[in-house]
This record gives structure tokens, C-alpha cells and sequence, in this order.
């Protein structure tokens, strides 16, 4: 009787899933939520350490790098040797970071382990892409991928906010260090949620399932390469970082072509270059990157502009961009559900929208006094936060849903690489502008004028390969 009621109390094969998923989408969100909630913290940052202008960049931008650097060794290392246990070690190492940057007593301390922690994080995002593959199939792996998605647009949307009432709550010089400090419980309880939850994958063994290390070093110091002017746009002074760009283009073309010859030899790739065959995931990989490089930086120059140009709280900046946040939340979920019914067409509605409201915002900024700004763009924020909603997270299922299982955590790396590549490349390009202008004419609200402009010609670019790809399985649907 005893053995009846305790195997009673026990969630069924089919609860375990999506208390799994449940597990993955509470990693990823926290992992995600640092790379924006840093942002707000920077000016406590500079008061409580003495951070210098290149400390703060490498906190907000390294994280992105490193994190980068990990997602496609990461997902092939999933995929090879088990999703769980890659999944636990990066949690693992994610929370014992998080509390090393937390008790930083000086600004390069926290620098290196701001590193570490973002290449934790790029050992988690994979995993949880392959472990939706793996556990669901048909209309639920499109739910699954839909509530997946929804994290991405919603994490990195509250982060300012997040920031802001930690730094509130704290007060003090000190403050900056629960960002950090709030990640601590999450990990704990995701770590031990994942002990008894996530499923067993056994290692694959056999010549045609190796680790491809000479791949793994290829794209590796190819995207360093490209990443590192991008980064470093401000501390770098001159044009000659730019040199670095040709050079990661030809270590990249020197990726693919050994990629192709370990295709042809039939031994395995760290990237499956069969994936780039499938139109959608292809333009859904290159929207996903251009369209971060617009959506993140927006939130870069935006709370720049509020807290030292306004004398915004960290708080107050944080919810200035709260209506972005909430829409990109409602319409993250609605997205879901949708997107099965309506496919690249709802993308498309989803960028129209962000373009609508970023312009809308860019109206407020330039025919309003500053002091108004705030206000003003609340509601073109709320449009473009719909608009969000409705790209991420259909993208995401459109992207990844038909990809082979055993190729998931590598594909899922693929996507989440290029979207650190484009919020990177975004944050360069939006901050240089906004600063360039600053310096030169002193101008505060043209420069965020400037910047947003630059951030929505990214999201005309997505939109144009979100038409592409409509068009394009609109053909192969009349073939």
C-alpha cells in the first residue's frame, strides 16, 4: 500500500516533461536576464568600485562574448555527451559566478568573472533548446519552442526594470552587487530541480560522433575576432581595430570549408552544414541576429540617456521601459499559440510593429522637451513590445522546430550565437552613434534620436528577410 501511494505521488511521464521544460525555461531566463540587467547597475558600478569607462563596457558587453563563444561547442558537447549533465555543470558554475562577481573588491576582479559567467551561461541556452527537441514532438514541441521563445523576448526586456528595484531596494555604493546576488537562490533550486527532473541522454560513441576541436577552435577565434572591435568600439580609439573584420571573415570561410570536408569525409562537424539547406532555418538564424542588433541596443542608449542625462534613479530608468517589457511579455505568449496557425506571417506583423513603435519613439524624442521623453514613449514602447513578442518567440519555433534531434543542441547554439553577435554588433553601432553626436554637437535628445533611428534601420533589415522567408515557403508550398 505504502509503495502504491508513494509511487501515486510521483508526477506521470508526461507532468515530468513539462516540469523539465519548466526547469529550462527558469535557467534560461536567468541567463538571459544578465545580459541587460547589468545595465541600469552601471552607474552604482562606477560609484561603489571606481570602474573606468573600458571596466564598464567589458561587464555589459563581455558577458555577451564569452557567452557567444560557448553556445555551439557547448550545444555539440550536449549533444555528444548528454544534455543533463552539460545542463548541471553550466547551472553549476553559472551560480558560483554570479557569487564571485557579487564579492568583487575591485573592478577587474569582477570583469573576469562577469567572463566566466557569461561562458556558464553559453553552456546552459543549448542544452535547453535540445532538451525540447529530445522530450516533445508535433504541436507540443511547437508549444514548448513558443514558451522557449517567450523567455528569450521577455528576459532581456525586464532586465532594466529587474536591476532598478534590486538597486533600490539595497541602496548604497554596494547596490550593483544583487544583480548578482539574486541569481544565487535560482541556480540553487534550478541545480537540484534539474537533478531530479531532466532526462538522461547516453553518450554517443563511433568515429562519426567525435568532438570536432579543430572546428571548435575555427569558430571560435573567428567570432573573438569579429566581436572583439565590436566590444571594444569605445575603449579602441581610431579605425585600425576594424582590420580585425576581414580577418575573422576569412577564419570563418576557413570554418566552413573544413566543415564541408568533414561532411564529405562522413565524420562529425561541430556544425551540421545540412542545416543551412533548410530556407527556414537559415533566414530565421539571420533575422534572429539583425534583429537583436536593434531590439537590445534600444535599451543601451535609452537608459543611458534617462539616468545621466535626465538624473533618472536606476529605478525610474528601469521603468521607463516597462511598457516594452509588458507587451513583449502578453504577446510573447500569444505568439505561442498563434504561430502554429499563421507561420512567417505573424513575424512579419510582429517587425511592422516594433518599426511603428520605435518610430513613434523617435517622434517623442524629437518634437518633445526631454523631460517629457519618458512619458511620451511609453505607449510606442507598449507597440514595439507587442511587436517583439510576436517575432522572438515565433521566430525561435519557426527556426528550430523541424531541426534532427541529434543536431538539436548544436542548432540551437547556432541561433543563440548569432543573436549574441547581433546584440554585440547592435551596441556598438547604436552607442557609437549616440556617442559620436554627444561629443560633437551636445546634443542629448538628438543623439538618442540618432541611436534609435540606427536601431530601427535593424529591424527594417529583419523585416526584409522575415518577407524572404514568407515568400519563400509560400514557392516551395506552390511546388
Amino acid at each position: 500500500m505504502t509503495t502504491v501511494q508513494a509511487r501515486s505521488s510521483e508526477p506521470s511521464v508526461d507532468d515530468r516533461r513539462w516540469l523539465a521544460l519548466g526547469v529550462c525555461l527558469t535557467a534560461g531566463f536567468m541567463t538571459l536576464l544578465d545580459t541587460s540587467i547589468v545595465n541600469v547597475a552601471l552607474p552604482s558600478m562606477q560609484q561603489g568600485l571606481g570602474a573606468d569607462q573600458a571596466d564598464l563596457s567589458w561587464v555589459a558587453s563581455g558577458y555577451a562574448l564569452t557567452y557567444g563563444l560557448m553556445l555551439v561547442p557547448a550545444g555539440r558537447l550536449g549533444d555528444l555527451r548528454g544534455r543533463r549533465e552539460t545542463f548541471l555543470i553550466g547551472v553549476a558554475l553559472f551560480t558560483l559566478a554570479s557569487a564571485a562577481c557579487g564579492l568583487s573588491s575591485a573592478a577587474g576582479w569582477l570583469v573576469m568573472f562577469r567572463l566566466l559567467q557569461g561562458m556558464a551561461g553559453g553552456m546552459i541556452a543549448p542544452q535547453s533548446s535540445g532538451l525540447i527537441q529530445q522530450m516533445f514532438q508535433g504541436a507540443e514541441r511547437a508549444r514548448a519552442f513558443a514558451m522557449f521563445g517567450s523567455v528569450v523576448a521577455v528576459s532581456t526586456a525586464v532586465g532594466p526594470l529587474t536591476g532598478g528595484l534590486l538597486i533600490q531596494a539595497s541602496g548604497g555604493d554596494d547596490a550593483w552587487r544583487w544583480v548578482f546576488y539574486v541569481n544565487l537562490p535560482i541556480g540553487v533550486a534550478v541545480f537540484a530541480a534539474a537533478l531530479r527532473l531532466l532526462p538522461r541522454t547516453p553518450p554517443r560513441v563511433g568515429p562519426q560522433e567525435g568532438f570536432d576541436v579543430r572546428g571548435v577552435l575555427l569558430l571560435g577565434s573567428g567570432a573573438l575576432t569579429l566581436m572583439l572591435p565590436l566590444v571594444q568600439e569605445q575603449q579602441w580609439p581610431g579605425r585600425r581595430k576594424w582590420a580585425l573584420v576581414p580577418v575573422a571573415v576569412l577564419l570563418l570561410v576557413a570554418f566552413w570549408m573544413w566543415e564541408r570536408r568533414q561532411g564529405r569525409l562522413g565524420r562529425a562537424p561541430l556544425v551540421d552544414l545540412r542545416l543551412f539547406a533548410r530556407p527556414s532555418f537559415s533566414l530565421g538564424a539571420l533575422l534572429s541576429l539583425v534583429y537583436f542588433a536593434g531590439f537590445t541596443s534600444v535599451f543601451f542608449v535609452y537608459t543611458l540617456f534617462l539616468q545621466n542625462s535626465l538624473g533618472y534613479s536606476a529605478l525610474a530608468a528601469g521603468a521607463a521601459a516597462t511598457p516594452f517589457a509588458v507587451g513583449s511579455a502578453v504577446a510573447a505568449l500569444a505568439g505561442g499559440r498563434l504561430v502554429v496557425r499563421y507561420g512567417r506571417i505573424l513575424v512579419v506583423h510582429g517587425l511592422c510593429a516594433v518599426a511603428l513603435g520605435l518610430l513613434g519613439a523617435v517622434a517623442a524624442v524629437e518634437f518633445l522637451p526631454e523631460r517629457d521623453v519618458a512619458l511620451a514613449a511609453a505607449l510606442p514602447l507598449l507597440v514595439a513590445g507587442i511587436g517583439s513578442g510576436l517575432t522572438v518567440s515565433p521566430n525561435t519555433t519557426l527556426t528550430l522546430g523541424r531541426v534532427p534531434v541529434r543536431r538539436a543542441g548544436a542548432a540551437g547554439g547556432v541561433l543563440q550565437t548569432g543573436q549574441r553577435i547581433g546584440s554585440a554588433a547592435g551596441i556598438a553601432a547604436v552607442g557609437s552613434v549616440y556617442f559620436a553626436h554627444l561629443a560633437g554637437h551636445g546634443q542629448v535628445a538628438g543623439a538618442l534620436e540618432l541611436g534609435l533611428a540606427t536601431a530601427l534601420g535593424f529591424v527594417l533589415i529583419a523585416l526584409v528577410l522575415a518577407m524572404a522567408d514568407l515568400w519563400e515557403g509560400e514557392r516551395s508550398a506552390g511546388r
